[in-house]
C-alpha cells in the first residue's frame, strides 16, 4: 500500500509530489510536528527509498491522500 503526498513550497510554482510507502496517519502527524514548530524539517522517504527534507518554514500546504493498493493491468477486478 502507498500513500501519496503533495507539499506546496512557498515560492515555488510546483508543489513536490510522490508516494510513499508509510502509513497516512504517520505522514499526517510528521506533517503536523513540522507545521506546529515541533520539527523545523519535514522529513519522509517515498516508496523508492529516497529522502524528502523540507524546512518547515518554507512548507505552504501538505496534502496526504488516502492509502490505497496499486492496481496493475486492465481488467475488472
Amino acid at each position: 500500500m502507498s500513500v501519496d503526498v503533495k507539499i506546496g513550497i512557498e515560492n515555488s510554482p510546483r508543489e513536490l509530489a510522490f508516494a510513499t510507502g508509510e502509513k497516512a496517519d504517520e505522514v499526517y502527524a510528521a506533517a503536523q510536528r513540522a507545521l506546529d514548530g515541533t520539527d523545523s524539517v519535514l522529513a519522509l522517504t517515498d516508496d523508492k527509498g529516497a529522502r524528502v527534507l523540507v524546512p518547515s518554514a518554507k512548507i505552504a500546504y501538505v496534502e496526504v491522500g488516502s492509502a490505497e493498493n496499486r492496481r496493475v493491468g486492465f481488467g475488472a477486478a
